[in-house]
C-alpha cells in the first residue's frame, strides 16, 4: 500500500520548510572545515524534502554551499535554477531516470512536484546554516535575477 501525502509527513516525521514543502534534517556531520570566508561549518549536511501536489519550494538560494538534489520516490519533481546573470531558469526533471542534480553556491532555486507528491534528499556542502539562506521575495524587487518565473515566488 502506498502512504497518503500526510501519512508520509507523519511516518517520516517532517515539518514545514520556510521555502515551502516538508523536510527533516537526517545527518549534520561531525566533521568542520573552514571556508574561504573563515566560517566554521560541518563538512555536509543532509535532509529529506517532500513536495506535495499543492506545495512549491520557492525561490531561494544557498550562498554557502553546492546542494545536491537525489530523487527518492513519487511524481517526477520539476528543479529549477535561475542563476543571478541569467535571463532564463534551466529545468531539471528528477525521477527514477534522471536522480541527481546539482545546484552551484549562489544560483537560485526553485522546485515543484509533477504529480501529488515527490520525495528528495538534498546534501548541501559545506553544511547547510540557515545564515547562508535567502528567499527571492525577501530580497528589493530591482535585485531580482531577470525573467524569474514569478509563480515559483
Amino acid at each position: 500500500m502506498v502512504d497518503s501525502f500526510d501519512a508520509l509527513v507523519s511516518r517520516l516525521g517532517l515539518q514545514p520548510h520556510p521555502e515551502g514543502g516538508w523536510y527533516r534534517e537526517l545527518q549534520r556531520s561531525s566533521i568542520q572545515v573552514t571556508r574561504p570566508d573563515g566560517e566554521q561549518r560541518s563538512a555536509i549536511t543532509t535532509v529529506l524534502f517532500l513536495l506535495g501536489a499543492n506545495d512549491v519550494s520557492r525561490w531561494h538560494c544557498v550562498h554557502g554551499g553546492d546542494e545536491i538534489w537525489t530523487f527518492l520516490g513519487g511524481a517526477p519533481l520539476s528543479l529549477f535554477q535561475h542563476p543571478d546573470d541569467a535571463n532564463a531558469s534551466d529545468e531539471d526533471v528528477l525521477s527514477a531516470d534522471q536522480p541527481v542534480a546539482c545546484v552551484p553556491a549562489g544560483v537560485w532555486m526553485a522546485a515543484r512536484s509533477q504529480g501529488e507528491h515527490s520525495l528528495v534528499s538534498c546534501c548541501v556542502g559545506p553544511g547547510f546554516s540557515f545564515d547562508d539562506f535567502e528567499m527571492l521575495r525577501d530580497r528589493v524587487r530591482s535585485r531580482w535575477p531577470m525573467g524569474i518565473d514569478e509563480a515559483l515566488l
